[in-house]
């Protein structure tokens, strides 16, 4: 049985407490507020972010760096055989575009899904991921039902 890594991005309702606690890897979306750079549920918790938004401060979204992704990617690798990357919806960011243009170079070790969720229902997914991973399924597989 393959030994398959879950990557996901903040976006997913998972906090990188649970995600730890999971066997989940979670990488944190940036924001940049008033010219500072942040990183949600890292340098910066949901409370703290609405109450920079609420009180009108200027609020920039971004997606993950490229390095950013392969160097854990790379990481995760030494220890597993495949990756399922599970970013938020190809919808509402190019996170997902970009993992799936980074992923060709992994040869069949990458694994993005696409689809088009985010939150809860992201998270929902993620779960249900792990749950095929236990069932001894191949990320291809998972990528397949998901």
């Amino acid at each position: 049985m393959k030994k398959i890594a879950i990557v996901t991005d903040s976006n997913s309702s998972i906090s990188q407490k649970e995600g730890k606690e999971l066997g989940i890897f979670i990488i944190p979306m940036p924001f940049t507020i008033n010219g500072k750079e942040y990183f949600e549920d890292i340098n910066l918790s949901s409370d703290e972010f609405f109450e920079l938004l609420e009180s009108g401060n200027k609020v920039f979204t971004s997606q993950p760096s490229a390095g950013n992704i392969t160097a854990l990617w790379d990481e995760l690798l030494e220890e597993y055989d495949e990756i399922l990357h599970m970013p938020m919806s190809s919808g509402l960011s190019g996170s997902c575009q970009t993992a799936m243009l980074l992923a060709e170079e992994y040869k069949g070790k990458v694994f993005v899904v696409n689809n088009q969720r985010i939150s809860i229902t992201l998270k929902h997914d993620v779960l249900e991921a792990l749950k095929l991973i236990s069932q001894g399924k191949d990320a291809q597989y998972i990528k397949d039902i998901l």
